[in-house]
């Protein structure tokens, strides 16, 4: 008898745990449906090197939305990015969008800089103003070879 109430207690205190997992993955990791809306923003790249489907989308530091797709236009040749950005962020038409780094071995992510147009972009809207990322092997062959390529 007290084998058997001390694995149920066990399961009852796993059953717990994977509940609190739960509860921490909806609420944290945006996977409840009871998160704020979004819109959708599209920017064309030259390089996209370390963005992903679920990249974050940063404006000041803080994630205020995701990458939601990658192509490549064919007749262009660049990147088309689509992310979807949180309903009450209002972003003004020259609003430039770059491919940042966490630093020399972070993660990548898609940073938001504001412009101070008094428009604002709508929704579906095309960012022009861009930047790719920046392959870190350019950079230390740039230093190796003193600059020339």
């Amino acid at each position: 008898m007290a084998e058997s109430t001390t694995e149920v207690l066990t399961g009852a205190v796993v059953l717990v745990a994977a509940s609190g997992f739960l509860f921490y993955a909806t609420q944290f990791a945006e996977f409840g449906g009871g998160g704020a809306g979004t819109y959708e923003l599209t920017a064309s790249f030259r390089s996209v090197e370390g963005v992903g489907v679920g990249t974050d989308v940063r404006l000041g530091g803080v994630k205020v939305g995701t990458v939601t797709s990658l192509d490549l236009n064919p007749e262009t040749f660049l990147a088309e990015t689509t992310f979807a950005i949180e309903d009450e962020i209002v972003l003004p038409d020259d609003t430039a969008v770059i491919i940042a780094s966490e630093g020399l071995l972070g993660g990548t992510f898609v940073e938001l800089l504001p412009g101070g147009s008094p428009f604002n972009i709508e929704p579906g809207g095309e960012i022009i103003d861009t930047q790719s990322s920046i392959s870190l092997v350019q950079l230390l062959l740039r230093f190796a070879t003193g600059g020339e390529e």
